[in-house]
């Protein structure tokens, strides 16, 4: 995952005037294991900035993603955000829906997709949800009930 000084330099080479608000975006990001919903960095950002808007939140969460700074995934229960990860070569993830834990593939399958003569690919985004060793260890030690683990792989 990239450090604060990383994500604040992504910014600045690409023209974006970094503000105190954005340098705390940045260590935010540095410094958060998993995944951030919009609403997470909003609650955040208003304990420190008083009279922030949801919207200037969300448009500094978007303006980063497309500046490369972050890395946004969708899950079921909507958006969420992420520092991009430091390693500079293209990979992609799996991600455990429980703990949010990611753990890169190195292979792309891009390279097996049949893509037509009239189509020209600019970008792609390849994840692969799933359940971690971590996260099926505590739901084999749940002893009795069905846990919500369960429900969620079987639907």
């Amino acid at each position: 995952m990239l450090k604060t000084e990383e994500i604040v330099q992504i910014m600045s080479k690409q023209g974006l005037r970094i503000t105190d608000q954005r340098r705390t975006l940045a260590k935010l990001f540095a410094e958060s294991e998993g995944y951030l919903t919009p609403k997470d960095v909003y609650e955040y950002m208003c304990k420190h900035y008083s009279g922030l808007s949801f919207d200037t939140v969300y448009r500094n969460l978007r303006v980063m993603q497309e500046l490369g700074a972050l890395e946004q995934i969708v899950f079921e229960e909507g958006v969420k955000f992420k520092a991009r990860c430091a390693e500079n070569h293209h990979h992609h993830h799996l991600i455990c829906l429980t703990c949010e834990k990611t753990y890169p593939i190195t292979f792309c399958p891009m390279q097996l997709t049949d893509v037509p003569d009239q189509f020209q690919v600019v970008k792609h985004k390849f994840e692969v949800f799933g359940y971690c060793k971590d996260c099926l260890a505590v739901e084999a030690g749940d002893s009795g009930s069905q846990s919500s683990l369960s429900a969620a792989r079987t639907e």
